[in-house]
């Protein structure tokens, strides 16, 4: 992947230095500073949730919310491990707030907690992958904090879109795991 961006960078450099040699220097401190300027206004964004995340947990509605989750993750997961199902609901918690790099340590920490040690993924393992990439998005904060940061007159016209394709790919991505978890276990034996 280096080698590709890396690619990227030199033929674009050269066909600016080709085209309009006298502004790649411009160009360069122009994209540098949008780029700085973006990552700015979404570490707001992203301190706020995380915040309210850290709340969450403190407050025990984290335990609350693992409560309130739990026939759906003990259907899925099929587990029975209070801290772990906990680990799970603050994942896909966040997750369905739109925050995916807050979602992240927590579904590093279950996925830890999910392993039996045989180097092979359980399918405890698989449906987290598969629930963590398809993650139904109540709240898409990231794709509005970006939209807004980009001047988007109306940022969080893209919520419902966004629910109805999550819980799509959600469903189909659970259905499919359920389904191969069968084929594999009946090649098993």
């Amino acid at each position: 992947m280096n080698r590709i961006w890396l690619f990227m960078i030199i033929s674009s450099m050269c066909f600016l230095l080709w085209s309009n040699p006298a502004s790649i220097v411009g160009e360069m401190v122009s994209a540098s500073t949008g780029a700085l300027k973006l990552s700015v206004e979404l570490a707001a964004v992203y301190a706020v949730w995380l915040g309210i995340l850290e709340l969450v947990d403190a407050s025990g509605l984290g335990e609350k919310l693992a409560k309130a989750l739990h026939p759906i993750i003990k259907k899925l997961f099929k587990i029975d491990n209070p801290e772990i199902e906990k680990m799970i609901a603050l994942n896909m918690s966040a997750n369905m707030l739109g925050l995916g790099n807050a979602a992240t340590p927590m579904g590093i920490n279950a996925m830890k907690s999910l392993d039996d040690g045989s180097g092979i993924a359980t399918p405890a393992m698989i449906m987290l992958i598969v629930i963590n990439a398809t993650s139904i998005q109540l709240l898409p904060s990231t794709v509005i904090g970006l939209r807004a940061a980009t001047g988007s007159a109306a940022p969080a016209d893209i919520i419902i879109p966004t629910i109805l394709a999550t819980a799509v790919t959600s469903f189909l991505g659970v259905i499919l795991v359920k389904l191969f978890s069968k084929i594999w276990r009946r090649k098993a034996r």
